[in-house]
């Protein structure tokens, strides 16, 4: 079985990959059947043959998380179309606060509407 993946280059804490078609069972940094590209993701910089990576896809190629990201999110002439996340991860202290408080505008609202819609028999 195939797989798009990434292979790791780079000095110790400035890491850059190379986007490579490789076996699922070879080493991370096996000897690749193609290679694709190359990210690094400290500059957001990337070229990567998209043709090419879809054509291994459409062959039953598995692409991994982060690849089928940066196939997602590549433009046509190869380049990376770099989105922000705009997520913030909340503790569970304020994910509880924020449950509540939705919870109690839903049973606000449910008890709302009834009351307006309710026919009045004269």
């Amino acid at each position: 079985m195939l797989k798009i993946r990434l292979k790791r280059l780079g000095a110790k804490k400035s890491p850059s990959y190379r986007i490579i078609v490789i076996n699922s069972t070879t080493k991370r940094e096996g000897r690749p059947v193609q290679e694709l590209g190359h990210y690094n993701p400290k500059t957001k910089v990337m070229k990567l043959d998209k043709a090419a990576a879809l054509e291994w896809i459409n062959k039953g190629a598995q692409p991994t998380e982060t690849v089928a990201y940066l196939i997602k999110n590549c433009n046509e002439d190869g380049t990376l179309n770099y989105v922000k996340k705009e997520t913030v991860k909340l503790s569970k202290k304020a994910q509880a606060k924020k449950e509540a408080e939705e919870k109690a505008a839903a049973e606000a609202a449910a008890a709302e509407t009834p009351a307006e819609e309710a026919p009045t028999e004269a």
